[in-house]
């Protein structure tokens, strides 16, 4: 399910919806996904289903910040539940029903009930702040999501892992500003952060139709990490190129609109 913009584009900036989808299915083709590690992007809704059910059953391990899912998969096309749902708990009372989100929400409740009643006597344990959001992440609570890291922001401020996963749960709540300004404030820690650049041209991208926004990020992130492999690379310049000539379409429908204009003037 695509989130919309919150505010309107320029009119110099606005993408046609045929744009903004072709580049999430070349995101989606490509494998890339927001909240990648700096080994690899990851793949559509594994990781998070790995770490929901690593935060059930293993509660009292805190995983570390770069092992957490809570960044994870957004699918700007299809957001399907079944993917999201932790293979630790029935998906469904029904075999072949779809759960509801009222049911995940349930679903998340139970998972993260002992790590919630462990946060009672310890509020401030980032790790565990960040398992119980991954799980609500998992199961697209986003905003419950968004409640867990920001107190995990605030137990530790610089944690730049822990505001990117802030800014995917903001973004898929609706909340683009919100998701920019924590990466933003994760790149003011670490200005060559792969998980927050990558996320932040993303978000620019599909939450506020800003190519050039995202060209910025990815550019810096090419810039900054030559350790990515070579398919990583190719996989943002690819990226880097739609936008480029989504752009460059723009710019010629703009121009022939205009020379239309001073023809229809002339006459």
């Amino acid at each position: 399910m695509a989130i919309e913009p919150t505010t309107a584009p320029a009119a110099s900036e606005t993408w046609r919806p045929a744009h903004v989808y072709g580049m999430a299915l070349t995101c989606l083709a490509a494998g890339l996904a927001i909240g990648y590690l700096l080994g690899g992007f990851r793949s559509p809704a594994a990781p998070q289903q790995a770490a929901a059910n690593s935060a059930a059953t293993s509660s009292d391990r805190p995983a570390a910040a770069g092992q957490m899912p809570g960044a994870g998969k957004m699918n700007p096309i299809a957001d399907t539940r079944a993917q999201a749902a932790p293979s630790g708990a029935s998906a469904s009372p029904h075999p072949g029903h779809m759960p509801t989100l009222d049911e995940m929400r349930q679903m998340a409740d139970k998972q993260a009930a002992a790590l919630k009643e462990k946060l009672k006597s310890d509020p401030n344990n980032s790790a565990e702040l960040m398992q119980v959001a991954a799980i609500y992440h998992s199961t697209h609570q986003f905003k419950e999501a968004a409640d867990y890291y920001a107190k995990a922001v605030q137990a530790d401020p610089k944690n730049v892992a822990a505001r990117t996963k802030l800014a995917t749960s903001l973004f898929r709540s609706g909340d683009a500003d919100g998701a920019i300004a924590q990466l933003n404030r994760a790149l003011s820690i670490d200005p060559s952060d792969a998980n927050a650049l990558f996320d932040l041209g993303m978000i620019r991208l599909q939450g506020k139709q800003d190519g050039r926004g995202a060209l910025a990020a990815w550019q810096q992130l090419l810039k900054t990490n030559p350790q990515m492999s070579s398919e990583r690379r190719a996989q943002v310049q690819k990226l880097m190129a739609d936008v480029m000539t989504t752009l460059s379409d723009q710019r010629a429908m703009e121009g022939a609109r205009s020379n239309d204009g001073h023809k229809a003037n002339s006459n």
